[in-house]
């Protein structure tokens, strides 16, 4: 059996399944100013755009967390990139990076910022699957 035509037909098969446009990124912190009271977003580095798969893991793996005064569950969701994604030289992605959906077959999904929980590497993976979260 030959591990590299395997693994070839595989990551081909994942990457059919992924539909979603996706933008991954980085954010500076953020600018407070205190002649105007506002605050300006960070700005982003984008570290990948392009197709994705994000899906939903069981609704049940869901925490509740204090926001804001008020209970709010955080669910958890697993995106899924082509495997040979390329990250420039000394480039992690890191828990608090974020995911956006572009563009996906679920409209309701266009625009949710999901962050990054966790990273998974591996060199006979068919995808690059990234743990996220909605804290929306």
């Amino acid at each position: 059996m030959n591990i590299d035509g395997v693994l070839a037909a595989g990551r081909a098969a994942a990457e059919s399944r992924m539909r979603d446009d996706v933008r991954v990124y980085s954010q500076a912190d953020d600018v407070f100013d205190r002649a105007t009271g506002t605050t300006t977003p960070g700005a982003p580095t984008v570290l990948y755009e392009g197709k994705g798969r994000v899906k939903p893991i069981a609704q049940a793996s869901g925490r509740e967390v204090q926001a804001g005064g008020r209970e709010v569950q955080l669910l958890a969701y697993q995106v899924s990139l082509p495997a040979d994604v390329p990250l420039a030289a000394d480039t992690r992605l890191l828990p608090g990076m974020k995911v956006e959906v572009l563009d996906s077959p679920d409209t309701r999904m266009v625009g949710l910022v999901l962050w990054v929980t966790a990273a998974n590497y591996g060199d006979q993976t068919t995808a690059w699957r990234l743990t996220t979260e909605d804290r929306s």
